[in-house]
């Protein structure tokens, strides 16, 4: 701010950011100096009144005309290059645009939370205001407080209110993984049923068997919003086929719904062919993009050479650049040569010839003699030497650039560097360490002002190389009689120019995207291109140049530095500092001196014509040669119209506007000749875009929407020779009608990129080839870089660069003509003019439009994207090419050149790798992306039958796929202890209290490692008669009651357990409510408890004084629960014989459990399935009462439950219990359990092994230190229900390897709510195995063997060994066929402890046929099993089993309600999510799901709010790039958002819930086009 000019007066903030705008504008061009002058006076009006009343007689009240804040008010930026302006092409959009107003539908607008604002994204911002959702949100005040926000703090600043502050003193409210978190589920009833009944019917693929019915239909139904920290959760509603689901319907549909529908509506127009519904299964490669039959093809001849005049040098002419410096140094010593303008316009600064013949030899000979006298290295002649001078200082660069050429030292002129990091600046410094460039000169001014290191010596920049600075305006006197030593060949190098090539679409030939190479050019070739353009512009001594363009490369420096004095001539040069200023200084310089010459850029001319306040002292009378250095850019044609029309009255000839054409390789390409005025000596056409974009010259009609009008860049150049050839491939000349590279054969090319040999030859080695193969002639052209083709007469058209080039779905397009279309849209209020990138980045092997501008503050979002829709509506018609990605950035904020012009190299890098930070962001796979593989068809006409399918495995020699565990025997289970006569837990229990009633069963441990609470067997069975008098006492409870156990992890749920069965009673454990989050977790227990039909709940006292908190009852009335039992005042008195034996059938325990599809499911557990269990486990894992195992997971469910509970009780080992919330306390405590009391065989949960994973990542060498050993686990052990996570096991080994655990040690479990305990450890088993399967043939339910490193492959880990008793088949889920083991089926499980069936509040028992006694269709079809729920296959392996025979691996894929159904192929999420999670360091968590067909991604961004939109492309291209998928709406969201269960697992159908209820508060949510 303190560059706005106030006058000198008081304004406030508010004010300052206005008029800081107004510079900004004006400086753009997009207001007149008029205009400008009124609002900023309208502004500053109230203030200049009020310091008028203060002081009237003030002489310093009003600020100097001649001040530099005067003059900066009045600037105009020379860097926003105008030359893409066109009338006529703002006539076709406008046309365009308003031809399909009518047929294109709205787009829907992206979500943004009011935080991630153009203010919040600026670099030096204050403070940022507060989150709050969306400013569209439909609910109104009291449905948003029924829904509760989390506790947010930013590293930004933003916070959003919340209704339970207490949430963030959680110790997992922000940690990951949330093992303990508390899921708090939706209770479904009056709330968006309808909504919910359409996500059941789209979600749901496979309606014969489903995860386990949801048992909650006719629970409880006051809606309460449940999530893991922030994360929305809620139970899924499996749909009822007698629920009405008419009935309480939504009072809103939701926004996000609403704008989704949108989008379906939006997609729902093609413009492009559909694809075909087919599916090829052995053709699953990318669809290359059709030939268009229709297309244009080249119809003339094979062009030839076309040579240009024949080069005449005249004679007097300097045999070389030094005998030219000597001359007019000595004839005509007091002629000037330089002029440069100071800041105020003013001509004050002059070098004469002579003077400038004297500074050279000086130069040289310090260079030669002087330098390396003090220790430095020394240097000779053909040492590269870098020139470093500020684009102020002509004088200094060509006097140092004539010293190293008389010295024959070899200059490199390079921008001046500064402190802080310029985009490009590296590569520049790698080039000048490959020159072995070790001195630098530069002028004494410039050496100040360069950044010193404490000691007064220039800093080593960023990249470069460490240079000597020599400074060439304090250099020692030059001896009389020295003379510069003579050069001993004409073909060594005079100079090396250094480009960069920004971006190039054979990167491969030509050098790599952004890098930095030196052209070089030799002695001959600069004197040969001197006296070249010397006879093209007819240059003759002394005449007048003014030059505006950067001296030091291109067209400034051959002409400004080289030709000027090769032919006497005197250079004016304007400084680009003084063009900010006055960008008609250029015409004043040359009505003043008369100037006959003027090198200046379409855009000098365009500023030119706003300055029309000094027009009429303007006069060209004088000027033969206006060169218009960048004419060879098809939108100079405007400009170069619209000057001469403004100054013909002026002056100004048309034959003195002379377009050329240059590259870096080949110098100077064409020059229209001054002085020509026969019809023949320019020309312009009318061009069809179409026909150009593939590659074919067709003349249009002049009021095409879609035509392009070029001018010639002038003929070949005397003495050279021309030819056009194929853009790609090898270098075959092209037809007179096509267009193709310019190449050109003459003496003053540049020769070779500086020790970049390979590409070398590509590009100035080209000989030309016949359509034959023959090569055409024996001349070596040089490439140019330019597209175009030659017309009659010799003259040169250029239509675009190879640096601009396009090629997409064989069409090519130019970067230049997008830009075009783009200033046509309205740019005036949305974006700067001059501050737009396009590129194009590969997407699924083909080249993809990126658009990247910068966007103007205070900019309305939703004006802003009709802007952005509109400009993708013109693009496409009028290039017949979608945009892929469009996006916004702050002023600013794209990469800088040294000369303020857009680094478009460093912007397409920022964007690939999410450092952008755009402000809005529109994507459009859909309608760009068309090659995607062809969606396979499910036909169900087609089926064939499980029988064919059967005969088909047989003939071909498949094998089935099934596997089983060792066989249940008795015998093997001889323990000693006597127990083996008791058939149930309770007998099992009441024998060891009575055999051995001192034997440790429990000790559980705190985050310090201390023992907290031990049990022995008696002190557990007593514990247990206790508890159990108390139920029949106080709860008046029968045989077969439900009784809800709510504990912490502990002794006292084992105690509570037990006594529940003494009493014949039925336990069902409930993870108790949270004490700090209790309003979103306690309603999850209550539905629990009401769907288990609980008839009292036993629990502690704590527990029961949290459940009638005052917080509490505002959730949960304290009068709907059942009794409350306190385990905690138990009864003195004992009761007598209360103890009642169970038969085998009766119920032992009900677990129930949310699925990762967010169900809630309930399933019986006879206690025959529950000794079944045990008895398995304990062969399995060889627990004996002398062994010790380890427990760290939750006790409330599956395996976690039977191992707490259950498995010390049947074989009587040792269990050391640790609850996970000591591990979020203290990450070591569980290793440091193991360690200490040498445990064999431990247990955890995905959590824990995060937890302990990411604390412990570097702290491995300070446990060892304090003596932390694993040496002694044999068995570590993940209990889970899901694929096994190999990355996250594979880390936790790898990590604590040093620590002595083995890799042998560490596999993973697998059971269902079918089967609670199917694959398991064991200790006898043989090592985990892993395979490689190919991810595609998985998507067709497949399973392909590939190698590993393969690509689209898939690494997966058998998930355990099978436990005894237990079989699997892999059937087809929809058929019940028996599969081969090639194919991808659903797990089904036979075993003596299969779960009994569900339980539900019905006690509906229509679905256990199909869940728990279902038979195969082919195959074993006898034979009784429940189904999983869970894809996956079975496979043989080399490793023998402990029977002797060969060992068949199960491996899970993954829940088959979870897959989704996309382009007719079944996606798993989590493979989806490893690639998303992949693509930007900063999501920390995603999840997916589908809604509507469309993928939703849902991405945790651990950052800043301002780096969400970053995401947004990086994350739609992983997920094209990998799986072939367009995704159809990106959320970013904060960490936490995204449930989590107490397993580990993500809940991505409460996730989708709370997303389509509004309810995540995302920070952005972009609907992909």
């Amino acid at each position: 701010m303190a560059d706005v000019d106030t006058l000198g007066l008081q304004v406030p903030e508010d004010v300052r950011l206005k008029l800081a705008e107004l510079d900004l504008e004006l400086s753009e061009g997009d207001i007149t100096q008029k205009g400008y002058d009124k609002k900023r006076q309208k502004l500053l009006a109230p203030y200049a009144q009020t310091a008028q009343k203060q002081d009237v007689s003030s002489p310093n009240s009003e600020a100097s005309p001649q001040t530099s804040a005067q003059r900066k008010a009045q600037r105009r930026l020379t860097r926003e290059d105008n030359r893409y302006h066109s009338e006529i092409r703002t006539e076709a959009v406008m046309q365009a645009l308003a031809a399909h107003s009518k047929k294109i539908p709205v787009m829907p607008l992206p979500s943004k939370r009011t935080s991630v604002n153009y203010h919040g994204q600026q670099r030096q911002r204050d403070s940022r205001p507060e989150s709050s959702s969306d400013d569209d949100s439909i609910y109104d005040d009291e449905a948003n407080r029924n829904f509760h926000r989390g506790a947010r703090s930013r590293d930004s600043g933003a916070s959003s209110s919340s209704s339970f502050s207490d949430v963030s003193a959680s110790p997992r409210h922000s940690e990951r993984p949330r093992s303990a978190a508390y899921v708090k589920y939706q209770i479904p009833g009056n709330t968006s049923r309808q909504a919910l009944a359409d996500v059941m019917q789209s979600a749901r693929h496979s309606q014969h068997i489903s995860q386990p019915p949801d048992v909650t239909n006719n629970a409880k139904s006051s809606r309460q919003a449940d999530r893991v920290g922030r994360g929305v959760s809620s139970v899924r509603v499996a749909g009822n086929v007698g629920m009405d689901m008419d009935t309480d319907s939504p009072r809103h549909q939701g926004k996000v719904a609403a704008k989704i529908q949108q989008l379906m509506n939006t997609l729902k127009r093609p413009k492009r062919k559909p694809l075909t519904e087919y599916f090829v299964e052995d053709d699953d490669a990318l669809e290359s993009p059709p030939a268009d039959p229709n297309a244009p093809k080249p119809e003339g001849s094979t062009l030839t050479p076309v040579s240009g005049d024949p080069l005449v040098v005249p004679s007097g002419l300097p045999r070389n650049l030094e005998a030219a410096l000597h001359r007019y140094g000595s004839s005509t010593y007091k002629a000037l040569a330089v002029t440069v303008l100071d800041q105020n316009g003013k001509p004050t600064v002059n070098l004469t010839y002579g003077k400038l013949l004297s500074k050279t030899q000086k130069i040289a000979y310090n260079l030669l003699n002087k330098v390396g006298q003090k220790g430095e290295v020394p240097i000779k002649p053909l040492d590269r030497v870098a020139l470093v001078y500020p684009n102020n200082d002509p004088i200094s660069f060509i006097t140092g650039f004539y010293g190293c050429l008389m010295a024959g030292v070899v200059p490199v002129p390079v921008e001046v560097p500064t402190s802080r990091r310029d985009a490009g600046g590296q590569g520049v410094g790698f080039m000048l360490g490959s020159l072995n460039v070790c001195h630098a000169l530069t002028s004494e001014a410039c050496l100040k002002g360069l950044s010193k290191t404490p000691n007064g010596e220039v800093v080593t920049f960023r990249g470069w190389p460490r240079l000597s600075w020599l400074s060439t305006d304090s250099m020692s006197k030059l001896p009389k009689d020295w003379q510069p030593p003579p050069k001993t060949s004409e073909d060594v190098p005079a100079y090396v120019e250094v480009k960069e090539i920004q971006n190039r679409s054979d990167t491969y030939t030509t050098g790599k995207d952004g890098s930095t190479v030196g052209v070089t050019v030799t002695r001959s070739g600069a004197l040969s291109h001197c006296r070249t353009l010397t006879v093209a512009c007819n240059y003759t001594e002394g005449e007048v140049m003014v030059c505006v363009l950067d001296f030091k490369r291109d067209v400034g420096l051959w002409h400004g530095i080289l030709c000027s004095v090769f032919n006497g001539m005197h250079v004016i040069f304007i400084p680009y500092s003084l063009m900010k200023v006055d960008p008609a200084s250029w015409m004043k310089m040359i009505t003043k001196y008369k100037a006959s010459i003027a090198i200046v850029k379409s855009r000098d001319m365009h500023w030119g014509l706003l300055a029309q306040k000094d027009h009429k002292d303007v006069n060209f009378s004088s000027l033969r040669l206006l060169l218009v250095a960048d004419g060879a850019n098809p939108w100079s044609l405007t400009s170069c119209d619209a000057f001469l029309n403004a100054f013909q009255p002026k002056g100004l000839k048309p034959e003195a506007i002379c377009p050329c054409a240059s590259s870096s390789e080949a110098l100077t390409v064409s020059v229209r000749r001054p002085g020509r005025t026969s019809s023949s000596a320019t020309g312009r056409g009318i061009l069809s875009m179409q026909g150009l974009s593939y590659g074919v010259v067709r003349v249009d009609s002049e009021n095409s929407l879609t035509s392009l009008t070029l001018q010639d860049c002038g003929q070949v150049m005397p003495g050279a020779v021309m030819i056009v050839v194929k853009i790609d491939g090898a270098p075959y000349l092209c037809k007179t009608d096509e267009v193709g590279e310019l190449c050109v054969c003459s003496g003053y090319t540049g020769v070779q990129y500086w020790g970049l040999q390979g590409i070398t030859v590509n590009t100035f080695q080209v000989q030309p080839l016949n359509s034959d193969g023959r090569q055409a002639g024996d001349k070596i052209y040089v490439r140019t870089g330019l597209l175009g083709f030659l017309g009659p007469g010799g003259l040169v058209f250029v239509c675009g660069s190879k640096e601009g080039l396009m090629q997409i779905s064989n069409r090519r397009h130019n970067t230049d003509d997008i830009i075009a279309t783009v200033l046509a849209v309205e740019p005036m209020k949305f974006i700067y003019r001059g501050r737009i990138a396009v590129f194009s980045i590969e997407v699924l092997k083909d080249e993809r439009i990126v658009i990247i501008a910068e966007q103007r503050p205070d900019c309305p979002e939703e004006e802003s994207f009709q802007w952005m829709s509109r400009v993708l509506q013109a693009v496409d018609s009028i290039h017949q090419v979608g945009v892929f990605c469009l996006a916004l950035v702050p002023p600013n904020y794209l990469p800088k050149t040294p000369l303020g012009g857009i680094h478009l190299h460093e912007t397409r890098k920022k964007f690939l790798e999410g450092s952008l930070h755009p402000a809005n962001v529109l994507m459009c796979p859909h309608t760009c992306v068309t090659n995607l593989p062809k969606p396979r068809e499910h036909r169900p006409d087609r089926d064939v039958t499980p029988s064919a399918v059967h005969v088909g495995n047989i003939v071909q020699g498949a094998r089935m796929a099934w596997a089983q565990g060792r066989e249940l025997n008795l015998n093997d289970e001889e323990t000693g202890d006597g127990s083996r006569k008791h058939q149930f837990l309770t007998e099992i229990l009441r024998y060891r209290a009575q055999a051995t009633p001192d034997h440790n069963l429990y000790t559980l441990l705190n985050s310090k490692v201390q023992v907290q609470l031990s049990m022995s067997c008696s002190q557990l069975h007593k514990r247990a008669e206790r508890i159990g008098c108390m139920l029949m006492e106080r709860g008046k409870l029968n045989t077969g009651d439900h009784i809800a156990l709510l504990y912490p992890p502990g002794i006292e749920l084992i105690a509570a357990f037990y006594g529940c069965l003494y009493v014949g009673c039925v336990p069902v454990t409930i993870r108790p409510p949270h004490p700090q989050n209790v309003t979103t977790t306690l309603p999850t227990v209550k539905m629990i408890v009401d769907v288990s039909k609980s008839s009292a709940i036993l629990t502690s006292s704590a527990i029961i004084k949290l459940l009638r908190t005052k917080e509490a009852i505002g959730v949960v009335d304290a009068r709907s629960w059942p009794t409350l039992l306190d385990s905690d005042d138990l009864p003195k008195k004992k009761l007598a014989a209360i103890y009642k034996a169970p038969t085998p059938e009766m119920l032992c325990y009900l677990d129930f459990s949310v699925s990762t599809t967010g169900m809630l499911a309930g399933v019986k557990m006879s206690h025959a399935a529950a000794t079944a269990l045990c008895r398995c486990i304990k062969l399995q894992c060889e627990f004996y009462p002398s062994r010790e195992a380890c427990l760290c997971l939750d006790p409330y469910s599956g395996l976690g439950f039977a191992l707490w509970c259950l498995a010390s009780i049947y074989s009587g080992h040792h269990s050391l219990l640790v609850p996970p919330s000591e591990v979020e306390a203290n990450p070591a405590v569980w290793l440091s359990a193991v360690s200490l009391y040498k445990v064999r065989d431990t247990f955890c949960s995905y959590g824990v092994m995060d937890l302990c994973t990411r604390g412990l990542g570097t702290s491995t060498a300070a446990l060892k230190a304090k003596g932390l050993n694993l040496s002694c686990v044999r068995i570590c052990c993940v209990i889970a229900e899901e694929r096994p996570r190999i990355h996250l096991t594979s880390s936790f080994t790898k990590l604590f390897a040093d620590l002595g655990l083995s890799y042998r040690a560490v596999s993973t479990s697998f059971g269902c709510r079918a089967n609670i305990g199917i694959s398991f450890p064991g200790a006898a088993c043989p090592d985990p195995s892993t395979v490689f399967v190919d991810l595609r043939a998985l998507r067709n339910d497949r399973v392909t063997l590939v190698e590993k490193g393969s690509p689209h492959s898939l690494c997966l880990m058998e998930s355990g060994k099978l436990l005894p008793g237990v079989k699997v088949a892999i059937a087809n889920p929809e058929t019940k066929g028996q599969c081969a083991d090639s194919h991808l089926g659903e797990i089904w499980v036979a075993s003596p402890h299969n779960a009994n069936g569900y339980f539900t509040i019905y006690g509906d028992e229509s679905l256990h046929p199909d869940h728990f006694d279902a038979h195969l269709a082919t195959g074993d079809t006898q034979s009784s099993y429940a189904r999983t729920g869970y894809l996956g296959f079975v496979r043989r392996t080399e490793l023998t089993q402990s029977d002797g025979g060969r060992h068949d691996a199960l491996f899970v894929v993954g829940s088959l309600d979870e897959t989704v159904m996309l382009r007719g192929m079944r996606y798993h999420p989590i493979d989806i999510e490893t690639s998303v999670l992949r693509a930007h360091r900063k999501i920390c968590e995603c999840a997916v799901f589908t809604w509507t067909n469309l993928l939703v991604v849902v991405v945790e961004l651990d950052g800043n709010e301002n780096e969400a939109l970053d995401l947004v492309p990086l994350v739609t291209n992983a997920v094209l790039e990998e799986h072939y998928l367009i995704v159809g709406v990106v959320v970013v969201v904060d960490p936490g958002i995204i449930p989590i269960n107490s397993r580990g697992e993500k809940q991505r159908m409460h996730l989708r819930d709370g997303f389509l209820a509004d309810q995540l508060d995302p920070i952005y949510v972009a609907y992909n086009m």
